[in-house]
This record gives structure tokens, sequence and C-alpha cells, in this order.
């Protein structure tokens, strides 16, 4: 019974308990609704006076941009109605301009119209004038026929016959006054032109010679270069066409040979060889081919420097290189080269003083002997050979025909053609120039070489010891060893019965067979 007690009274107590909360719960939210509707009210108030203050705000602010658009409209319509002011008193300026051009116009219109009418008129009184003066001249014409018993036309040819010769007269009078002065003067002028002109060039008077002094450190390296049972000096020569002499001469090597080109592709191969210290035929082969190629650029910068120092532009890069090739020419002993340059330099002063192109007188003096330097043989005279090149590559009709006629193998079209002739004249006759007796043994060489190119299989040929032994090198696939001996027989006997020559010549023909690979 007390279990049971205890439960209903804690059940009712619960009740209670619950009932008690439920009051005390709508007694806080009646005091929360009421707190929350006053807060309300509170808030409704002051947005609503916020309101108020912020349109009253927009409402000036409105006002104050009304205010200031008003203000600028204003502005923008006081400077246009400006404008449109300052439009309109120019538009009546120039009405008034156009009013008072048109006036003049018009009062210049009606005295056009007055002269041309009294010039009309004018015309029409000269018309009857003039037709007056006809008839009148007719008249005196007929009446002059009548008295002097000629007509008109057979007057006017007696006279012109009477004024013929009379003007003839005096004009043979006054040619042969002009010649008899010229003929005084001219031969004095023409030798005042030339010596003016050498005195102005001064040059060298040394001549090219056929051999070149290589110098060495010590007389060991002649034993080097010489080689085993001389196989290095053999190859040197074969690979160059020089004949090298190693004698006695202390510290020095002669290198012998009447091509210039060769005998400086021979030094330079050697020095190249000597300062590498490694002599032996394969690298002399290979020294003397980079040193060709090395000869070839020099003279296209030669030709270069030559053109820029004589003041020479627009010239063909094949002519600037045969420029280049003059300085390993000779022409009597006389360097090739220096021979142009100073043929050009010559005619460039005389054309001055004849006042006449300095530009095409120096182009044609150094152009005049490229004939002298081709790659391969020719029959013709060097100036028709250099007039061809000339004409190939572009240069002008008075310089082409200067280069062919400056030794008159053509005829003189220009004056530079005579200015040429003479410079090279004044060229070669200076003391000391030429050697004729250079020039004919130089000749005699390539005559020598040219009978051996003149066989089937020869590859390279080469006169040496002074044109006293020929050197023959022949292809091995196109020359057995008993044609080579045939060949040399044959050589022979074609000099000869075709040449004249000192002393004896020996033919040596080489034939050498190479097998080579590479390794990799």
């Amino acid at each position: 019974m007390d279990i049971i007690t205890i439960i209903i009274s804690g059940i009712i107590g619960i009740a209670a308990g619950f009932a008690i909360a439920k009051i005390i719960e709508k007694s806080n939210i009646s005091n929360l609704i009421k707190n929350a509707k006053k807060e309300a009210s509170s808030i409704l108030k002051d947005a609503n006076l916020e309101a108020e203050n912020i349109k009253k705000d927009k409402i000036l602010q409105a006002k104050e941009r009304f205010i200031e658009l008003k203000s600028e409209h204003e502005q923008v319509i006081l400077a246009r109605d400006k404008k449109v002011a300052e439009v309109e008193k120019r538009v009546r300026d120039k009405e008034s301009q156009i009013s008072n051009e048109l006036s003049k116009a018009k009062k210049v219109n009606d005295d056009f119209e007055a002269k041309t009418q009294e010039y009309n008129n004018k015309i029409e009184v000269l018309d009857k004038k003039q037709t007056e003066v006809d008839k009148l001249h007719k008249s005196q014409l007929q009446q002059l026929e009548v008295i002097s018993g000629l007509s008109a036309e057979e007057a006017k040819e007696q006279l012109v016959e009477g004024l013929k010769a009379e003007a003839k007269s005096k004009a043979m009078s006054h040619i042969q006054d002009t010649i008899e002065e010229a003929k005084l003067t001219a031969q004095q002028e023409a030798k005042k032109i030339i010596i003016n002109t050498i005195q102005r060039v001064g040059t060298e008077e040394a001549v090219e010679n056929c051999v070149s002094v290589f110098n060495i450190e010590s007389d060991d390296v002649k034993g080097r270069i010489i080689g085993r049972e001389g196989r290095n000096i053999r190859a040197l020569e074969a690979a160059t066409g020089v004949e090298i002499i190693v004698d006695d001469t202390p510290e020095a090597i002669i290198l012998s040979c009447f091509d210039p080109v060769r005998r400086e592709i021979a030094r330079l191969a050697l020095h190249k060889l000597v300062t590498d210290g490694r002599i032996h035929p394969a690298r002399i082969e290979e020294v003397v081919a980079k040193t060709a190629k090395q000869i070839d650029d020099e003279i296209i910068e030669v030709g270069k420097r030559t053109v820029i120092d004589l003041g020479i532009h627009g010239l063909h890069p094949e002519l600037i290189k045969v420029v280049g090739r003059m300085k390993y020419r000779s022409s009597y002993g006389q360097n090739l080269l220096q021979h142009s340059r100073e043929v050009s330099k010559l005619c460039g002063i005389m054309a001055a003083e004849l006042g006449l192109n300095v530009k095409l007188a120096k182009r044609a003096g150094l152009l005049h002997d490229i004939g002298k330097v081709p790659d391969t043989e020719s029959d013709l005279p060097h100036a028709l050979l250099g007039m061809q090149w000339a004409e190939k590559y572009g240069e002008k009709e008075e310089v082409c025909n200067a280069i062919g006629a400056h030794h008159d193998e053509i005829e003189m079209k220009s004056l530079l053609s005579p200015i040429v002739q003479v410079c090279d004249a004044i060229s070669g006759a200076r003391p000391g120039a030429r050697r004729q007796v250079l020039d004919s043994y130089i000749q005699r060489l390539k005559d020598l070489e040219e009978v051996a190119y003149g066989f089937s299989g020869v590859k390279n040929a080469y006169a040496i010891q002074a044109g006293r032994e020929l050197r023959v090198i022949v292809e091995s696939e196109k020359v057995s060893d008993d044609n080579a001996a045939n060949l040399s027989f044959e050589i022979s006997q074609k000099i000869q019965t075709e040449m004249t020559y000192p002393g004896q010549v020996k033919v040596t023909v080489i034939r050498e067979t190479r097998a080579v690979n590479i390794a990799k």
C-alpha cells in the first residue's frame, strides 16, 4: 500500500509540476510578445523617421542636380547660339564678298567684250591693209621683173648662189686658220699632257724573277724536306710543279718555276709543312691542295682591294677574279697587276687633263691586259680575248673597244682607245720595266708543257730545271708501264721536231698506282 501511495503521490506531483510549468510558460510568452511588440513599434517608428530624412536628402540632391543640369544646358545653348551667330556672320560676309566678286567679274566681262569687239574691228582693218599690201607687192615684183628681165625665182637663185660662195670662202679661210693654229699648238699640248701625266705617277722599276728563296731556321730541316731517299722532295715537286733546289746555301732553299702561282703555292705549302713538322708524301699532297684553295681565295681578295683602291665600282665578280690573278702573272718581266694599276692611274690622269670620263678611263686601263691571264690557252691575241671577256661580263662599248684596240687589232672607235694605248706604251717604256728575254723564256717553258698536254692520258706536265727537263705525270688507268716509255719517246720526238731550244730537254714520264681504303 505504501508503494501505491508513493506512485500516486509521484503522478500527482508530476501533473502539478507540468501544470505549473505551463502556467509559467504562458506568462513568459505573454511577456515576450509584449516586449516584441514594443520593440517592433520602436523600430517602425525609427524606420519612418529615417525614411523621412532620406526622402528629404534625396529631394534636396535631386533639386541640386536639376539646378546643375539646367545651368550646363543653358551654357551649351549659349555656346551654340554664339556659334550660330558667328556662322551667320561669316555667311553674311561671304555673301557680301561674292556679291562684290560678281560685280567685278561682270565689269571685267564687259571690258573683255568691249576689247574683243575692238580687236575684231582692228583685225578687219588689218586684213584689208594686208590685202592692199599683197597687191602692191605683186605689182612691184612684176615691175622689177620687167625692169631686170629676170623672174623672182631666178633672182632668188642668183642671190642664194652668191651668198653660198661668199660663206664657203669665209668658212674655208677660217678652217685653214684653225688648222694652222692647231698644228702649231697640238704637238706642244700633247707633250705637255703626257709629261704631266708621267710626272704625277711614281712606280717601282723592279721586274719579276723566276725563283723564290725559302728561309729555314737550320740546315737540319733540309734533311726532313728531302726525306728518305728523296721521297718528300719528289712528292712536293710532283704536287706543285716547282723545282726545289737544296744546295749548300746556308739556311735557304731555292724554289724555281716560271709560273708565279705555282711558286707561291710551293712556298706557302713548304712553310706550313716545316712549321707543322709532319713532312711525308700524303701530308704534302693534303697541304698543297689546301694551299691552292687559299691562293684562290687570296686572288679574289687582291682583285677586290685593287678595284677599291682605284675607285672602280660595279665590276663583275669574274673580272675581279681575273684582276686578282694578274698578281701572279708577268708581262716581259713586269708584274701584270702593277702594270695594269699603273696604266689605270695614267689613263685617269690623262682623261682628266682632256676633260673625258675619268672612271671609264681607269676601268679600261685596269682591264686592258686581262686577256693575258686565261684559264686555258687561246689562239686569239690577248687584246681580242680580253675584249671578248669584257663584252661577256657587261662592260660598256667604249671600255671593250679600248681593250681590243690597244694593240691595233681592231679599229679605235672612242677617245678612250688611244689613251689606253698611249698609257700602256708609257708604262712599258719606263727604264727597267720590261725584259724581252725573260718573256721568251717563259713562253718556251709554256710551249714545252703544252706539247705534253697534247698527248692522251697526261694528267699534269711541269717544265723544270730552267726548261732542261719536262716532268709528265700520267693517269695510271689510261697509260700502262709500256705505254709510259713510248709516251716519253713520242713527247721527246715532238719537242725535237717542233721546238727550238738550247741544249737538251729530258722528258720524264711518271706513272703511279695507288690503292686507298679507309678504316672506320
